[in-house]
């Protein structure tokens, strides 16, 4: 592993390309597949997602969530907008004028309801299992109505080294309507090469400024991959409860909202695997997850019996001390110990 804080820039071409690649990226994936089958490391099922990812990019996860749990981390979510809590993002033009509030980035750090559904261990497990490595939870991202965001690969945004090592999720609070914009998605796209800023001749100086250059050159040369390519999209019709898994390099977007009365209740998770670099191409920073940068203990220097004790509730939660701190305590300023 490197020391990210020798990398002068944290963007893509200034991190080395020496891997490990993730295991189903691999050349001897089907094998590894086969034999992990074999020894009972994985079921039947999981062989199946495993081969259908490494050939499309992605897995669906059929009513992966009841619908009781659904709508209670609904009801928290709404009732943390109209009191505050949080704060969806202000839209502009047509999109106000729909009547439904904008996208709020990272809910679950107010709404526990939501936290639980980042963190479900199920979901964890099978986005461990198809990147080989321990899945960390690291953002959110909630709406009440599509984005319509142009095609694009999440590595530009949240980018890993070694490469590979992010999976993002999609989860339907309802059906879906065919007119409210449903995500939009480009199965095998993800082998593909990467396109990250510096290849597309966008420089550090305008990631840093603005969006400008994304719109301008990152999302036409996305759209001339889809081209060139010979590239079909095809929509996630999913029902209340479903999950989509996607690969770091899938290129996905949401389409056009044809009738805007149309809701699209879902929320979006991201994950990155324990132990890579994170780091932002875009824009030329390093995520919070990277603990040489963002002043994170590291986790063998960590005390989970001090943190647990420091904080009770976390205890209470039974869950992970060390996954709660990266994802939640460190930003939450949490004492360490009593």
């Amino acid at each position: 592993m490197i020391d990210p804080t020798a990398i002068p820039i944290p963007r893509a071409e200034h991190f080395p390309s020496s891997g490990p690649v993730p295991w189903l990226d691999r050349d001897d994936a089907e094998t590894q597949i086969d034999a992990k089958l074999a020894t009972g490391e994985i079921t039947r099922q999981e062989a199946e997602w495993c081969r259908y990812w490494r050939e499309h990019g992605y897995v669906i996860l059929k009513g992966a969530f009841p619908d009781q749990q659904l709508e209670q981390a609904w009801h928290d979510y709404e009732a943390a907008i109209d009191s505050g809590t949080v704060v969806p993002v202000e839209d502009r033009g047509q999109e106000a004028e729909a009547g439904l509030p904008g996208r709020v980035l990272n809910p679950h750090f107010k709404v526990p309801a939501i936290d639980a559904l980042l963190c479900d261990e199920h979901i964890l497990k099978v986005i461990s299992m198809l990147l080989g490595v321990s899945a960390l939870p690291f953002q959110t991202i909630m709406g009440h109505k599509g984005s319509q965001q142009l095609a694009h690969s999440d590595s530009i945004h949240m980018t890993t080294y070694p490469l590979g090592y992010l999976a993002a999720t999609w989860l339907a609070f309802e059906d879906i309507h065919d007119d409210s914009g449903p995500l939009v998605y480009y199965p095998g796209s993800h082998k593909l090469d990467y396109a990250f800023s510096g290849k597309i001749g966008i420089s550090v100086e305008d990631g840093q400024a603005s969006y400008v250059a994304y719109h301008n050159q990152y999302e036409p040369y996305v759209q001339n991959l889809i081209e060139t390519n010979g590239l079909e999209p095809t929509y996630f019709d999913a029902k209340k409860g479903d999950v989509l898994i996607w690969h770091a390099n899938l290129l996905h977007g949401g389409s056009p909202r044809r009738d805007r009365q149309w809701s699209r209740k879902a929320l979006v998770c991201h994950y990155f695997a324990e132990g890579c670099v994170c780091y932002h191409d875009y824009t030329a920073s390093m995520s919070h997850l990277t603990n040489e940068t963002s002043g994170l203990v590291a986790k063998e220097d960590f005390d989970a019996k001090a943190y647990l004790a420091a904080n009770p509730d976390v205890a209470q939660a039974k869950v992970d001390a060390y996954k709660h701190y990266i994802t939640h305590g460190f930003d939450e300023g949490r004492p360490m110990r009593p």
